[in-house]
Formats: structure tokens, C-alpha cells, sequence
């Protein structure tokens, strides 16, 4: 057994990021000839925002990128290397039109007859996939969140004009999941709250959890929706950075797989328009801002972002908690939450200047 002094400071379970498409220059839907170098820097990069596993996220893009790129990113453990794979997120492009988001509408798709076949010719195998975001509007869908449920893939409700009913109808086949809360969706209206209403529906499955992820970053979300949200169902909530290939990278033009996005200051918009297009705040960011936003306590802010997480994608006993035989993911913070340092399975794997002297 080997004993470490962490000085005073906070020990918590490694964060895990289910949606972020990219950063530091790499775009995860750009099919490159060498996808696997693009996931590997990035899972490097954000070991030091104390991100320990990651889904690399695919927005909305036409059929050979997806045949191109998911079998190239496959699961992965982490280590000194970068931040593990826990599988893809394919959000879209089975998605609605009208909160279409900054999904290009040239590559949207809804299902044909053979719905389930129709989603396996879009993106060609599900080998490697952990999350499918679709509508739940879209006619077939049922079938396929059965089918895709039954082989352990979750499903996540968003970029969609559901109604209540619809939601719940979709969790009764087997979604879990809600994509970035608030954004893409129906606005809560307090005769059909649409989606949003998922957090405090009494038709859901006995003993369901509904997760549901938000994006803290400071734009996306106004923190009287965060505090609303979180008081309303704070076990679901789960911290998602969504963040794009511009995160690290600074003001200017930048890709968002088909479309391109222009970085001013803390907001990302898709080019010549107001429309947001993914966030560019790290995790532990999103973390901090949560934290500030909702007045919650430290412990809750870090299960946002590490239990969560681990329990949407049934991974409880192995990531997000510091139990007894977990796979020894956690981070060091100091009493503000700046991440410290970094271990995967017990190994140190980043560290901060200040924390080595």
C-alpha cells in the first residue's frame, strides 16, 4: 500500500465528461486519416480540468463521416496518456428540424420504415457507442430507443419539440437521459412543460432515475434555470462541459464538424449568426460556476460532475466514487476547486506547477 499526504486539500472522484466534441484544435466529426491522434491529444489535454473519463461527442454530420470516424475511437482505459473512453455520443442528426441548434440541416434525418436499420446504415456499427441523442417526436423512434436500449446503449432525449407525453413515452421505452436541459427544446410552459417536465413527472417507470445534463459554463444556462433545475431533481443532474474544437484555443473561427463557429470571448456562435454552437468552459469551469450558481454544497457540485455521470452510464461501482475496489480515478482540489492534481487507477497523471514545489 503506498500513502500520500494531500496537505488539507479535497479528494474527489475523477470528473466524467458524457458530452464534449472536441478542443484544442480537434474536431472528434472530422473524418481525418488519423481520428485516434485528435481523441488522444484532447484526452491528454484535459486531464488537467480533472476530467478522468470522457464520451467524444459526433454532432450532426453525413453518413461516411460516421463510418469513417466511430471505428476509430474506440474504448479506451486511461492513464498517463490522457483521460479514458468510455464510448461515443452521437448526438443526432436524428434531431428536429426546429431545434435543429448548430446541427447543419442539410445532414438531419428522420426514420424511415426499417427505423432501427435506418439509424445502423447512418453510422454504419454501434461498436464503440455509449449514447445516442435523438427527438422523441420523430416517428419510429420508440422502436429504436427499445432496440438501442436492449443492447446497453443509452438514450438521451434533446434537440427536440417533444411534449410531455412524448418524453415520457420515450422513458418508458428506455431513454435516461435529457441533452443539455433548457437548450434545444420546447421552453417550459406550465400547461405542457415538454421535456423539462421529465424532472418532476409522476409517469415515469417505479424507482427510475431521469438524468438530465446542463451545461454551467455561464451562457448557456441562466443560473435562476441552473438553481430551478437543481432543486427541482439535484440526484439527475449531471455536468456537461458540450464543450467544441475552440475550447483552449481563444477568439476566432473555428469548425464544429460540418459547420464554422466563431469564438467571441466566453460564447461560441455558429458563423454570422446568434446561434450558440457548443461552450468553451473546461469542467472544472462548469464545476465552479455551478457550484457559485446553485449555492449547493461542495460534495453535490462534485457528484454533478463524477457520480452522476458513472451512474447514468451504470458505471457506479467502478468510476465516480471513492468506494473501496473503484478503479482509483480521483482529483486533488485546493478549497476554491482548482484541480491540484490528477490520478488514473492510482497513478498520478497531472500535475499543477504549484503542487510540485
Amino acid at each position: 500500500d503506498e500513502r500520500r499526504d494531500c496537505g488539507g486539500r479535497i479528494l474527489a472522484p475523477g470528473f466524467i465528461d458524457v458530452q464534449i466534441n472536441g478542443g484544442f484544435g480537434v474536431d472528434f466529426s472530422q473524418a481525418t486519416e488519423d481520428v485516434g491522434s485528435g481523441v488522444a491529444l484532447v484526452a491528454r489535454r484535459i486531464l488537467s480540468h480533472g476530467v478522468t473519463s470522457f464520451c467524444p461527442t459526433l454532432v450532426t454530420s453525413p453518413p461516411e463521416v460516421y463510418h469513417k470516424v466511430v471505428p476509430q475511437i474506440p474504448v479506451k482505459s486511461g492513464g498517463p496518456h490522457g483521460a479514458g473512453v468510455l464510448g461515443l455520443h452521437l448526438e443526432g442528426p436524428f434531431i428536429s428540424r426546429e431545434k435543429r441548434g448548430a446541427h447543419p440541416e442539410a445532414h438531419l434525418r428522420s426514420f424511415e420504415a426499417n427505423a432501427f436499420q435506418d439509424l445502423l446504415a447512418t453510422y454504419g456499427t454501434l461498436d464503440n457507442v455509449r449514447i445516442v441523442t435523438l427527438a422523441p417526436e420523430l416517428g419510429r423512434s420508440h422502436e429504436v430507443i427499445q432496440e438501442l436500449t436492449a443492447r446497453g446503449i443509452c438514450v438521451s432525449l434533446g434537440h427536440s419539440v417533444a411534449d410531455l407525453r412524448a418524453a415520457e413515452d420515450a422513458v418508458w421505452s428506455g431513454a435516461a437521459f435529457i441533452t443539455h436541459l433548457f437548450n434545444a427544446m420546447l421552453p417550459f410552459h406550465h400547461r405542457d412543460p415538454g421535456i423539462v417536465g421529465l424532472l418532476t413527472s409522476d409517469r415515469l417507470p417505479m424507482g427510475r432515475c431521469i438524468f438530465y445534463g446542463m451545461i454551467a459554463d455561464g451562457t448557456h444556462t441562466n443560473p435562476a434555470a441552473l438553481r430551478i433545475a437543481h432543486r427541482a431533481h439535484p440526484q439527475g443532474l449531471v455536468l456537461v462541459t458540450d464543450a467544441i474544437p475552440a475550447l483552449g484555443l481563444g477568439n476566432g473561427r473555428h469548425t464544429l464538424g460540418q459547420q464554422e463557429v466563431e469564438v467571441d470571448g466566453l460564447t461560441a456562435y455558429v458563423a454570422g449568426t446568434k446561434t450558440l454552437s457548443g461552450s468553451i468552459a473546461p469542467m472544472d469551469v462548469c464545476v465552479r460556476h455551478f457550484l457559485q450558481a446553485t449555492g449547493c454544497s461542495v460534495e453535490l457540485a462534485l457528484e454533478a460532475a463524477s457520480l452522476h455521470p458513472a451512474q447514468l452510464l451504470g458505471l457506479e461501482k467502478s468510476k465516480g466514487t471513492l468506494d473501496f475496489g473503484a478503479d482509483a480515478d480521483f482529483v486533488v482540489l485546493d478549497d476554491s476547486l482548482h484541480v491540484q492534481a490528477t490520478y488514473i487507477s492510482g497513478e498520478l497523471v497531472w500535475q499543477a506547477e504549484a503542487a510540485r514545489q
